[in-house]
């Protein structure tokens, strides 16, 4: 009996399983569904900015441009560049007096990108050359099926799309590894050393043209392109294509407690702010970001780095009649990424009291980066304390987390842009198992804890 009476003296994390009735495991379950539709048709940044785009028509947003004007309950959508997309919801209340509330996540993966002139031909196989994009274990892309995403700028002009290993009659494609009889000098190596970036060549065909004088099965395949897109091979320079894996978003368990499949960095979190954003009746304006190149370092006119974004909130506050200096400093930001999960299989690289555990909600991280903290905005504890004080209030299931041991490795998010915009931000998303591989692990009850996080957050 005593130590039940101190209980409320101690912070214990709670499996979210175990607080549902059934009818909130519905929800959870029923959210999961169309998560996984989602994670299957959304492989790349242009795919998630269209599914975006086109939920939100859906919704009654209409597109945003500078300049525009903006009265108290309009729902826009700003598209930058056609790999990222802000949907902006103004509310009712003054945002010089209390500020906008603002949610991002990032919709770019850690993938194999395809090199500008790809093509070439050996022994029998053409392949394509690559350039991996974002931290990858290099070997855990041999061996499983590939499908080709992205768009070609021809010659004229004209933009194509393709979509290459996603449905049951399409071909996949491959990157091969060594048997495991010839492996000897291969696996008495470093790990990052199994597989290097040079080899990460893709199989894409092996049938010759018989009629070619030379690299016959390369002008074969340049001739399948040639006759179902109109492209040549210097098209591919004015190109951005890339290789993720074609496997399926499944459920995974006996139970169904989980989801696995590819990008759920950032996607787990892109697509429950999305749907928060889309179904609250927000009384504060709300800027909902899907941003890109966040696996790269954020740079570019697409990634958080970019200016971009501090050019959208000075025109929604000028349209207002706004100062935005003001705004931004009485604003508040959710930087929406994931975590590592604490993994039983892999005990020694966490520090399991401030390790995220899978099922027990979305997980607030105060601080990210390396060692001493390096490369995080570290939030205040006011401003941790506001978002406790919100999440407490309306029952929504989440936890702490710290992204492993302090001197065992790191990682970083968009946190430290946006902050450095005087606007105040803290990361919270979802702990994953086996992060930036491709096919990755979350739970349902945390993908739904997320959207619970967005949506009392946002009105």
């Amino acid at each position: 009996m005593e130590k039940d009476k101190y209980q409320n003296l101690l912070y214990n994390k709670e499996n979210y399983y175990e607080k549902t009735e059934e009818s909130e495991r519905e929800k959870i379950f029923d959210f999961a569904e169309g998560y996984k539709k989602f994670l299957n048709i959304c492989k790349t940044e242009r795919e998630c900015t269209n599914f975006a785009i086109s939920k939100a028509k859906e919704r009654g947003f209409s597109e945003y441009h500078f300049g525009d004007k903006l009265a108290k309950g309009d729902k826009k959508y700003f598209i930058n560049r056609d790999k990222g997309v802000s949907l902006i919801k103004i509310g009712n209340r003054d945002i010089e007096k209390e500020g906008l509330r603002i949610i991002v996540a990032h919709i770019d993966s850690p993938r194999i990108d395809l090199k500008q002139v790809p093509l070439f031909e050996s022994d029998g196989f053409c392949y394509l050359k690559t350039h991996y994009y974002g931290g990858i274990k290099k070997y855990q892309w041999t061996t499983i099926p590939l499908s080709l995403h992205g768009v070609i700028i021809k010659k004229n002009g004209e933009k194509v799309n393709i979509n290459i290993g996603e449905s049951e009659s399409d071909p996949v494609f491959y990157i091969s590894d060594l048997l495991p009889h010839l492996s000897r000098t291969q696996m008495a190596g470093k790990a990052n050393e199994i597989i290097n970036g040079e080899q990460l060549n893709v199989i894409i065909g092996g049938v010759p043209l018989k009629d070619a004088k030379a690299d016959k099965i390369k002008i074969n395949i340049l001739k399948i392109l040639n006759d179902k897109y109109g492209i040549t091979e210097e098209d591919f320079v004015s190109s951005e294509l890339c290789v993720v894996p074609a496997m399926r978003a499944r459920d995974v368990g006996i139970d169904r407690a989980f989801i696995g499949g590819y990008g759920h960095d950032d996607k787990s979190c892109a697509y429950p702010c999305l749907e928060a954003m889309l179904d609250v009746d927000n009384e504060i304006t709300s800027i909902c970001i899907w941003v890109d190149k966040e696996e790269i370092g954020s740079e570019g006119n697409t990634g958080m780095k970019s200016k971009v974004f501090e050019d959208l909130i000075d025109e929604i506050c000028y349209a207002l009649g706004c100062n935005p200096r003001q705004v931004r400093g009485r604003s508040i930001c959710l930087s929406c990424d994931v975590d590592g999960c604490y993994d039983p299989n892999f005990p020694n690289v966490f520090e399991k009291k401030n390790t995220a555990l899978i099922s027990c909600g979305a997980c607030m991280t105060k601080f990210t980066g390396s060692g001493g903290k390096s490369d995080s905005s570290d939030a205040s504890a006011e401003t941790v304390y506001k978002i406790r004080k919100l999440l407490d209030k309306n029952g929504v299931t989440w936890q702490t987390s710290e992204l492993g041991k302090v001197d065992q490795g790191g990682g970083g998010t968009v946190a430290k842009f946006i902050s450095q915009l005087n606007i105040d931000t803290i990361d919270i998303g979802l702990p994953v198992i086996s992060m930036h591989s491709p096919y990755e692990l979350i739970s349902k009850a945390d993908l739904y804890s997320m959207y619970r996080v967005g949506f009392e957050f946002l009105r």
